[in-house]
């Protein structure tokens, strides 16, 4: 796949913007010059159209022969080039016309109007026509209706034209030069625009699995832009340096924990091999060994259930779901603990408003609750209370909450207790079986359906855990 370069490409849309800027200047350039030459070229050729008009007279015999003043005739507006003119009058016909008159031009500003603009023998002319112009100098005493004057008059535009052309030559090479100088001011400009993401680049090279620190240069911090990139990227540093951390005390928890199980296997079965023993002997020692077994699998199958959840949490897993009543899957997880609450004497009280739905698997949520509910019954004294209830915050959440009345949690483990392989009594957790897995398990499953776990604890008073998910909306 080619690459793409986000220098070339700023700099290949800053060169093409102000050539297409380079060129509506100079096309503007040349449209205006032209229109203001061709409004003065006008100007004068109705001037010399009135000039020549009036040398236009009749003579002091009195008679109606009208007499042209050749000799008055205006200087040509080109100076290079001579002008045209016709000078005509109804009933008359041609009273006078230019010496360079072509015999090929026949013009009647009477039946139509002229070419405005027209070329003759390679030369570009523009015309005027009036058509109504009276006779200036007319005898006193002169009988009868005057005529009217028509007068026809064009000049070349070849002045105008090299005007154009050289204001059009002046325009582009002032463009030209601009145009250089932009895209110069730009390349320095997108230089050093990009420098503070090379040096983010500098910095974010050196991050490795020995050194996790991202210093974000000052002048990325300085430039609006980059800010959010670099927060993204603190912030996705700390999350993988937390999830590489958490990798890695997961495999050495992990390791641990096989490794016990292992070992007593290991040893219960070298026992048995050490020497010959009877067949209770050896039925004792399988037994134990099949006991080690199962906490061995019991430990994989709580594992592969993590990894599973945390799948789902991370969105590389999809299940089709339906919706469920939280009270149900309580009720189901409040039955299946009730032996061991019943074993310690202990009184679980379930409480709901209404019948809460969620978009979840029940198996999951069941055992969310049970983890929860045979924390807080092992943790309670005997003879305590269970509380178990569910609310709706809003319309868009339902929280359930297990609260009990034990021994509480110290400040410093309560951060702790959703970490994998923690037991803040290890004694304990051994005693009952636990592998510090069962609330990470919850927290991983809670988070994969969109929800929440925190737990608020007093040491002597008891803990209160509560666990928040978004309500079904039914489209």
């Amino acid at each position: 796949m080619t690459q793409r370069s986000i220098r070339k490409q700023l700099l290949w849309t800053v060169v093409l913007s102000q050539a297409l800027l380079a060129v509506g200047v100079v096309l503007a350039g040349v449209l205006y010059t032209r229109h203001r030459l061709e409004a003065a070229l006008d100007a004068a050729l109705q001037s010399h159209a009135v000039s020549v008009g009036a040398l236009v007279r009749f003579p002091e015999d009195g008679s109606q022969n009208l007499i042209f003043e050749v000799s008055l005739v205006p200087k040509p507006i080109d100076a290079n080039h001579p002008d045209l003119f016709e000078v005509s009058a109804q009933g008359i016909g041609v009273i006078a016309r230019s010496p360079n008159w072509p015999q090929s031009l026949a013009v009647d500003c009477w039946k139509a109007v002229p070419p405005r603009n027209f070329t003759l023998s390679g030369t570009a002319f523009r015309s005027y026509c009036r058509k109504d112009l009276p006779i200036l100098d007319r005898e006193e005493g002169q009988s009868g209706t005057p005529p009217v004057l028509t007068i026809f008059y064009a000049a070349p535009k070849t002045e105008m034209q090299a005007q154009v052309r050289s204001a059009g030559a002046y325009i582009a090479i002032a463009s030209l030069l601009l145009l250089g100088a932009t895209i110069t001011l730009a390349f320095w400009g997108v230089q050093r625009g990009l420098l503070p993401l090379q040096h983010m680049t500098e910095q974010a090279g050196r991050v490795s699995a020995q050194n996790w620190e991202f210093r974000s240069p000052r002048d990325a911090d300085l430039t609006a832009e980059l800010q959010p990139l670099t927060r993204a990227m603190e912030t996705m540093l700390h999350r993988l340096r937390q999830s590489f951390e958490q990798q890695r005390e997961f495999l050495g928890n992990a390791a641990h924990e096989l490794k016990t199980p292992v070992t007593i296997l290991k040893s219960t079965l070298q026992a048995l091999l050490q020497k010959p023993r009877t067949s209770e002997e050896y039925r004792s020692g399988i037994q134990r060994a099949l006991e080690d077994m199962d906490r061995l699998e019991k430990l994989l199958q709580w594992m592969l259930r993590l990894a599973r959840a945390e799948q789902w949490a991370w969105g590389t897993l999809r299940r089709d779901l339906t919706p469920i009543s939280l009270s149900s899957t309580c009720e189901e997880a409040i039955e299946g603990v009730r032996p061991l609450a019943q074993a310690r004497n202990t009184e679980i009280v379930f409480a709901t408003e209404n019948s809460a739905l969620c978009l979840a698997d029940p198996d999951d949520l069941e055992l969310v609750w049970v983890n929860l509910l045979e924390n807080a019954v092992r943790y309670s004294p005997e003879g305590a209370k269970v509380n178990v209830s569910i609310s709706e915050i809003g319309t868009t959440r339902a929280r359930v909450t297990f609260e009990d009345r034990g021994s509480g949690i110290p400040p410093e483990e309560l951060s702790h207790i959703f970490e994998r392989f923690h037991r803040g009594d290890p004694s304990r957790a051994r005693e009952t079986g636990g592998f510090g897995l069962g609330l990470a398990i919850a927290k991983a499953l809670v988070e994969a359906y969109g929800g929440t776990i925190t737990a608020t604890s007093q040491v002597g008073q008891g803990t209160c855990m509560m666990v928040e998910l978004p309500l079904y909306q039914a489209s």
